[in-house]
């Protein structure tokens, strides 16, 4: 492989012109032969027999040209790129400009590369962090919701239903006196005041009986994710076979015994209030992370090409269908429910994306600009730390995933916190 030019042809494109010699798009040639002549006929010879020259004889002597070009590209362009020593977010073009036995294949190639950034501004950076101080009120609802969640489930058939009530009931829905899709349902179980269902709907169960017929009628909400079903009128038919009631535990140093490890009911509420502000704090803390992660992007200046935005978006969409691949749902089932197109659902991670790759292109330039150095045994305890998160041989890790990038991803870390612990924050009370 040898380049024979290397043109800046815009502020983040490079046109590579690249040539594979004789010698090795030969090799490629009969590699192309030999993985396709199974499937050759030639009159005279069994399927797969007939030597190269015979089948180019009959076929042309470019027969094999396109598998052997499509073999040696995709190694062909990479060598090309470290070569050259570009940093590539994208390969947008390639054209084969010329291909002969003589003189071997070449190949003009765009390549779209990390743009330059300028940052400015980041030292002392102002940013907001909302204080929450967790109240006695806050402990008492949690304590109440612990309670809630540990009473004994009891049937209840000596009164009508009531809000935190489950009822069993069929329901069947219309809209203009037609049914609908996923309006209908039998001995269906709801927690009456749970907010399942669309507002008004659980508040018109309540009150009623154990087998009693009655409607329900409420508006579907104008942002309502069904467009059909949207700001309209609906009736529903609905009937009740069971309601199944709470009986609470009295609360008293017993019920503490019961849900913790603690003798007393005040020493669980104090376990309880110091959980919940660690978890407020760290809610804060996420929160000042956010805002100077946007502030920080606001900074950067440069072109971004458009093709890292997308990659970002992909890399999105593949993160969106892990975490909601224990519930089943597929990027496909999701738009089928949504009405939505692909290109709609794409457009929402738009403006996120293109904020972390501004993020990360200043947190790179800090890094940089302030000389931020990974040690080795940073760098050794982070591969421990990933290998323990993934129950991986530390080895397997280090396969996976290369000193260059993980010392880039350590940097970018040191980055933030530099950021932060140089920020003027200002704290204000929730």
């Amino acid at each position: 492989m040898e380049v024979v030019s290397n043109n800046k042809t815009g502020t983040n494109t490079v046109e590579l012109e690249v040539k594979v010699g004789a010698e090795d798009f030969e090799k490629a040639l009969q590699e192309a032969y030999l993985r396709r002549r199974k499937n050759i006929q030639i009159d005279g010879f069994r399927k797969g027999k007939a030597t190269r020259k015979m089948i180019e004889a009959k076929y042309g002597e470019s027969f094999f040209y396109e598998t052997a070009i499509n073999s040696i590209y995709q190694r062909t362009v990479a060598e090309a790129i470290e070569d050259q020593k570009l940093d590539a977010v994208d390969i947008p073009d390639t054209k084969v400009t010329d291909v002969s036995r003589e003189n071997g294949v070449t190949f003009v190639v765009t390549v779209t590369v990390k743009p330059e950034i300028t940052i400015s501004g980041y030292k002392g950076l102002k940013a907001e962090k909302t204080v929450k101080t967790v109240t006695d009120e806050e402990v008492d609802a949690e304590v109440e919701r612990i309670r809630n969640n540990n009473a004994r489930i009891i049937d209840v058939e000596d009164r009508p239903a009531q809000l935190t009530d489950t009822v069993i009931f069929d329901f069947e829905g219309s809209v203009d006196g037609k049914t609908f899709d996923g309006g209908k349902a039998e001995k269906f179980s709801l927690e009456l005041g749970s907010g399942r269902f669309i507002p008004g709907f659980e508040d018109q169960v309540a009150g009623h009986s154990i087998g009693e017929d009655f409607d329900v009628n409420v508006t579907f909400p104008e942002d309502y994710n069904v467009k059909e079903l949207a700001g309209k009128a609906a009736v529903f038919k609905c009937k009740i076979h069971e309601i199944k009631g709470k009986e609470l535990a009295d609360l008293d140093d017993e019920f503490a015994k019961d849900v913790s490890e603690f003798d007393t009911l005040a020493e669980y509420k104090a376990d309880l209030k110091k959980n919940l502000q660690e978890r407020a704090d760290k809610r804060t803390d996420g929160e000042l992370d956010n805002t100077i992660s946007e502030e920080l992007a606001k900074l950067v200046e440069g072109e971004i090409p458009d093709a890292m935005t997308e990659n970002r978006v992909n890399d999105m969409l593949r993160e969106w269908e892990y975490r909601n691949r224990y519930a089943g749902v597929t990027i496909k089932d999701y738009l089928k429910y949504t009405g939505l197109t692909m290109d709609q659902f794409r457009a929402t991670f738009k403006e996120p994306a293109a904020t972390q790759v501004k993020l990360r292109l200043a947190l790179e330039k800090i890094a940089e600009l302030e000389n931020i150095e990974v040690s080795e045994d940073e760098l050794e305890k982070q591969y421990q730390e990933l290998a323990d998160e993934h129950k991986q041989d530390i080895a397997k890790v280090k396969e996976l995933i290369s000193t260059e990038s993980l010392t880039q991803d350590i940097k970018v870390e040191k980055a933030f916190k530099f950021v932060k612990e140089n920020a003027e924050i200002t704290e204000k009370a929730e």
